[in-house]
């Protein structure tokens, strides 16, 4: 089975700091892949790399989609998006005055087509679209477990429904890949337990998971394959259990106290 995504020597340099050094691995389809390391240690560059944020100094990214693959170098963020590249991120990026509702509508952008002037004269086909994107969006809140909220103003929502509410924008793009940069970060037990049942749901649902996380008993229960970085360059890939016994891995990230947590 070919990749969904392939990295290939993927390098970045902001001045003189090597964020990355030569970073190759590959996505596939149908897996959870956690990309694990220290603070610093490149990870959310990569995947602003990935999604067109950032450009790679060097390197090729090879992404397998429409029946073909593209070396998506240069990408912009929306052609990602388009092509089936979503993301969250580490900080929560809402529209806190618009309702939750609203805040899913705004990620339909790339899957429609009616242009400006449809939309002033209100054409029938324009019509169409927005109840076939609110239909959408009241979907992915349904299954993100905050279809309740769907009138409240995002900024209402408690922390762990903003992560979900971020969660299910994401999925409203329909994407093929969705990259999580540390989704259970700030939350608790309970929220984490409900994270981990939507992650499984989003892969039963045919979207591949990369997940960013610090989380080791989170990352370790849930993901099939493990990349490790440490200061820009990768160190380990492998399962979980072979990961936590990598003399390196628990050396630059781990600590001895994590293997056997």
């Amino acid at each position: 089975m070919a990749p969904l995504l392939e990295l290939q020597n993927i390098r970045k340099r902001f001045g003189g700091l090597v964020a990355l050094a030569d970073v190759s691995f590959a996505v596939r389809p149908g897996e959870i892949l956690g990309l694990i390391g220290p603070n610093g240690a490149g990870k959310t560059t990569l995947f602003n790399c990935i999604t067109g944020i950032h450009a790679p100094s060097g390197g090729t990214i090879l992404y397998f989609g429409q029946g073909r693959s593209m070396r998506t170098n240069g990408f912009k963020p929306e052609k990602m998006t388009a092509l089936g590249i979503a993301r969250t991120f580490q900080n929560i990026r809402l529209f806190n005055s618009l309702t939750v509702l609203d805040n899913v509508r705004i990620a339909r952008h790339c899957r429609t087509c009616s242009n400006f002037l449809g939309a002033v004269l209100r054409t029938r086909s324009q019509r169409a679209e927005e109840k076939e994107n609110v239909e959408a969006a009241m979907h992915w809140l349904a299954f993100v477990g905050l279809a309740r909220h769907a009138l409240a103003d995002s900024g209402s929502l408690a922390y762990g429904d903003q992560r979900r509410l971020e969660i299910a924008r994401a999925l409203a793009t329909e994407p093929r890949l969705l990259l999580l940069d540390e989704p259970a970060a700030g939350m608790n037990p309970r929220e984490t337990r409900k994270l981990v049942d939507l992650i499984h749901a989003i892969l039963a649902s045919g979207v591949t998971v990369v997940l960013i996380e610090h989380d080791m008993k989170l990352v370790m229960s849930i993901c099939q394959r493990l990349v490790v970085l440490d200061h820009g360059t990768h160190i380990a890939e492998g399962p979980p259990a072979e990961i936590r016994e990598n003399p390196r891995v628990i050396e630059a990230y781990l600590g001895r106290g994590a293997v056997h947590a």
